[in-house]
């Protein structure tokens, strides 16, 4: 090891692993509402599968529209402060959901909860509770989604401030795995919490992390070239794409760029079609998959059987995820390939891994377990969490620094339409199958897990279609110049 290596600072690693803890914090209270929902929220607001549908789906929407202008906030406000305000609305969004229920109750002029809860089933104080609940629970939802939409954003830009490009997409793997540790988390912490003090205290207590990572955000970030923890060698290493990027003399790489021309580059719409067609199916299991596990196999979210089942499969997410970003830093290194092209040939790996899902529900049912889609969907999150990591540095292979927290949210919403279209057809799907039982078949399954088969089909084959149209768009690296 040389001596310039052996004094080489390392800040931008703590960087990273404060970005994990954000990201950990902010699945975290994503999650709260799906593992409370089929045991706790569901029988007091008298809610269907397709309310839950709806409120998960423009949750979708809302963090669609707010990445748009998230990724443009962060670029005009700086890293800093943006990250700041980011976290503090969604961790204040958090907290306020605890409040829907008493607000509930007040609007509907009940004395308490359990008479809220005690209402006959399809009665018409029934419809008006669950209708009063969702328009509550979108409020909060859309403040949380306006809050949360800025991460993802300020993270990539911060990955790409203080790392080169060979390491951005481990880098990213390492903050985004935090998605996979919240969510392997959170089954661990929700449930007892929610069963333990009320499903309103689950939001206060976990809305309540962000804003003590907002203390440490702080006092710890500054742009490498001004923070006293960055020596010399480090930021020569962060720099080391410069030369080599070979910028003409004219160009403007700290020139911003409006939405509108952003659309205009053929990688800008690579991402798009990169999210549009998977970032859904990751919300699809981590909003679906707790209400999965207890219809079709009986096990609540708060039972030992059913945290376990959700703790596999994201632990299976989480250790199979972090390599992803690692592959192509072995196709650059030692491989010799250019970054961009290293990346979707580790893309295309990782496209397969949700095939996997395709044989979650025969074998289910066949073998009558949940450990076998709890293994198969972890495979699939896995494939995601991995391609994601990938996904993002794209941007930063193709766009200059200045532009990235822009095409990040560009990308965001994208996903965030995506999923808005799967939770819709997903609790209008498994409503309608429910209700129609027999009758309603698909290869070989009836009911609800017809329905649920139907979406795992198509979570399966997402990622190669979406793989196919970005080296369609996109076939070799082709960075964007300013002038």
């Amino acid at each position: 090891m040389s001596t310039q290596q052996k004094l080489m600072t390392n800040w931008r690693w703590w960087l990273c692993s404060l970005l994990f803890v954000a990201t950990t914090v902010n699945y975290l209270d994503r999650q709260v509402l799906s593992l409370t929902y089929e045991e706790f929220i569901k029988p007091m607001f008298h809610w269907t599968d397709a309310d839950y549908g709806t409120i998960t789906g423009f949750f979708s929407i809302f963090y669609a529209v707010a990445c748009l202008f998230a990724g443009k906030f962060v670029d005009w406000m700086g890293t800093k402060k943006g990250y700041i305000i980011a976290i503090f609305v969604w961790s204040l969004g958090a907290c306020l959901h605890a409040l829907c229920g008493w607000a509930t109750m007040h609007l509907e002029g009940f004395a308490n909860m359990d008479a809220m809860r005690a209402v006959e089933a399809g009665s018409n104080a029934a419809l008006a509770i669950a209708t009063t609940g969702v328009y509550l629970f979108l409020l909060c939802r859309g403040i949380l989604a306006l809050g949360e939409a800025g991460n993802f954003p300020a993270a990539i830009k911060v990955t790409a401030e203080y790392f080169p490009k060979k390491d951005r997409a481990f880098a990213t793997s390492l903050f985004n795995a935090g998605a996979s540790v919240g969510a392997l988390a959170a089954p661990l912490c929700i449930p007892p919490l929610a069963k333990a003090y009320g499903w309103e205290m689950a939001f206060i207590i976990i809305g309540a992390l962000g804003f003590i990572w907002i203390f440490f955000w702080q006092f710890m970030y500054d742009k490498p070239e001004n923070s006293k923890h960055v020596n010399e060698d480090e930021l020569r290493y962060i720099h080391q794409d410069d030369e080599a990027e070979a910028v003409p003399a004219g160009a403007n790489q700290e020139k911003s760029i409006s939405i509108w021309k952003a659309l205009a580059y053929k990688q800008t719409w690579s991402f798009i079609a990169g999210k549009f067609f998977t970032d859904g199916v990751w919300w699809f299991f981590l909003f679906w998959a707790p209400s999965y596990f207890q219809n079709q196999f009986g096990y609540k979210a708060s039972s030992g059987t059913g945290m376990a089942l959700i703790f596999t499969l994201y632990a299976i997410v989480t250790i199979i995820s972090i390599f992803g970003g690692y592959l192509p830093k072995i196709f650059v290194e030692k491989r010799g390939m250019e970054p961009y092209s290293g990346r979707m040939r580790a893309m295309l790996l990782f496209a397969f891994f949700p095939i996997a899902a395709l044989l979650a529900q025969p074998l289910g049912i066949h073998f009558n377990s949940a450990w076998w889609p709890a293994i198969l969907i972890g495979l699939a999150g896995a494939g995601h969490q991995a391609w994601s990591a990938n996904l993002f540095s794209t941007v930063g292979d193709m766009f200059p620094k200045s532009t990235i927290a822009t095409i990040t949210g560009i990308g965001a919403m994208a996903g965030g339409v995506g999923s808005l279209i799967i939770q819709k057809c997903a609790g209008g799907l498994f409503t309608y199958a429910e209700e129609a039982g027999e009758a309603f078949s698909f290869l070989g399954f009836t009911g609800k897990p017809a329905g649920y088969f139907i979406m795992f089909c198509f979570c399966g084959v997402a990622y190669v279609i979406a793989w196919s149209i970005m080296k369609a768009l996109v076939p070799q690296h082709k960075p964007i110049v300013l002038d």
